[in-house]
């Protein structure tokens, strides 16, 4: 077998736009030989799928499955919101899941070389990249795990545009699944008051200070409207201090307690959320397909 050099792997990095490991495989196929490999990248499907790696994957779907005391949340994207509805689409998402909740990876490291039906995650997506025609990312995931007194709630919203997992001290799947519909809906970003980072309070408590000054009050005045304005802040913003979604005249706290159950964590996964998605000229890109 050829000694294959960091040199030679890094030049056919360059030439074909695959990752390390694809690149090193086919060098170690072909002995070496560069042209070689560049062919049998090309046969894999791996250099088409390459091609596609710059372009922006910011549909797609996330999904939510429970299996005993272990639960797991997926985000996997594609290009075009039709693509995230074909069944082959839908089918790597299920494998992936599926892989993810059996093998509980610590990281996306570990995760991505999970075998599915014989080949690893990393192979299946660039697989799958070249069969469909499109971008295909696997871009994130949740590992829970709770114990007997605990229990999971799981919502889908949308088909999978939003999924949701919750973590509750107690024995009502339907509480915590309720819990789960409201943070769907209403999107908190901390369980508590109390977890919001000090410096993001400060930045917080900072700007309401600058606004109340603006408005040309005393200084003993401002005082008590940043108080009061960053007390209301922290309540939008904390799950346990919301406003219930079904009943707006108790916090999700009164709600938890009214059913002896508490809030653990919670985890919720927009598809795309994050992504900065390219802005299309369609009439430019239908024109330069036919300049072509």
């Amino acid at each position: 077998m050829a000694n294959i050099k960091a040199a030679q792997v890094k030049e056919l990095r360059d030439k074909v736009g695959v990752g390390m490991m694809d690149a090193k495989n086919a060098l170690v196929e072909t002995d070496g030989d560069l042209d070689k490999a560049v062919e049998y990248l090309r046969e894999k499907g791996v250099a088409k799928a390459a091609k596609k790696a710059n372009r922006i994957a910011a549909e797609g779907l996330t999904k939510t499955k429970v299996n005993g005391n272990t639960a797991v949340l997926v985000e996997v994207n594609s290009e075009t919101d039709f693509v995230s509805k074909n069944d082959k689409f839908l089918q790597l998402v299920e494998d992936i899941t599926n892989a993810v909740l059996e093998n509980k990876p610590a990281n996306m490291e570990e995760a991505m070389q999970l075998d599915i039906k014989g080949q690893t995650i990393e192979d299946t997506i660039t697989e799958a990249t070249t069969t469909i025609g499109e971008k295909i990312t696997f871009r994130r995931f949740e590992v829970v795990e709770k114990n007997d007194d605990q229990v999971f709630g799981d919502y889908e919203h949308m088909g999978g545009r939003i999924s949701v997992l919750t973590l509750i001290d107690g024995s009502d799947v339907e509480v915590a699944r309720n819990v789960a519909m409201h943070v769907a809906a209403i999107n908190p970003l901390y369980v508590t008051s109390e977890d919001v980072p000090k410096d993001r309070r400060d930045e917080e408590q900072k700007i309401l200070t600058e606004q109340a000054k603006n408005e040309g009050k005393p200084d003993h005045i401002v005082e008590k409207m940043v108080e009061g304005r960053l007390n209301k802040w922290l309540s939008e913003i904390s799950l346990t201090e919301q406003d219930y979604v079904k009943d707006p005249d108790e916090t999700v706290k009164d709600y938890l307690d009214s059913h002896d159950s508490g809030i653990q964590t919670f985890f919720r996964y927009e598809v795309g959320e994050g992504i900065e998605k390219k802005e299309e000229d369609f009439a430019a890109e239908v024109q330069s397909q036919i300049n072509n």
